[in-house]
């Protein structure tokens, strides 16, 4: 087997896995430690990690129907579902029948809820500049390509036959 040379870094497919330094394990772990971040930097706005997301969504967009604002937020209808009711709880969105065709629900904001989902983008932009402390901006945009990277991958491996 021919030797890595110095300095060199071995090929992904020849480097032995390793559960506990995966790099599944690490991005599972990091999203973990981000959630429970944001969770505590929404207790002020009385939000949870999840509850944020089709505030924002709805915030940067027009009333959405439930499927509609779940494929946005990357949740199935019943999650979305169940977040919506305890947001029409805290009276944060409403649900509406659509004036063109009644069969339709849409969901927005009620004026409580642009009030705190205008605050999202700072609560979050905050959260990013904390996480990416340290890194210089050439350091950020070599991560955002990697991860692109990393994600492509991960859609291909979907398009691969099973074993």
């Amino acid at each position: 087997m021919p030797e890595t040379p110095a300095g060199a870094c071995a090929s992904p497919s020849d480097t032995p896995y390793d559960a506990h330094s995966s790099i599944g394990r690490q991005l599972r772990r990091l999203v973990t430690q981000l959630a429970s971040t944001v969770d505590r930097r929404m207790e002020p706005l009385g939000l949870t990690d999840a509850q944020w997301r089709p505030l924002l969504c709805l915030l940067h967009g027009s009333p959405a129907t439930a499927s509609e604002l779940a494929r946005l937020c990357g949740l199935d209808t019943g999650g979305l579902t169940r977040l919506v009711d305890r947001l029409l709880a805290k009276g944060l969105c409403q649900r509406e029948r659509s004036r063109t065709d009644r069969r339709v629900v849409q969901i927005s904001l009620t004026p409580e809820g642009e009030r705190v989902a205008a605050q999202l983008p700072e609560v979050l932009s905050q959260v990013q500049r904390e996480l990416l402390h340290g890194f210089s901006s050439e350091e950020e945009t070599q991560l955002r390509a990697m991860l692109a990277r990393l994600q492509d991958n991960a859609l291909a491996l979907d398009q691969l036959p099973k074993i």
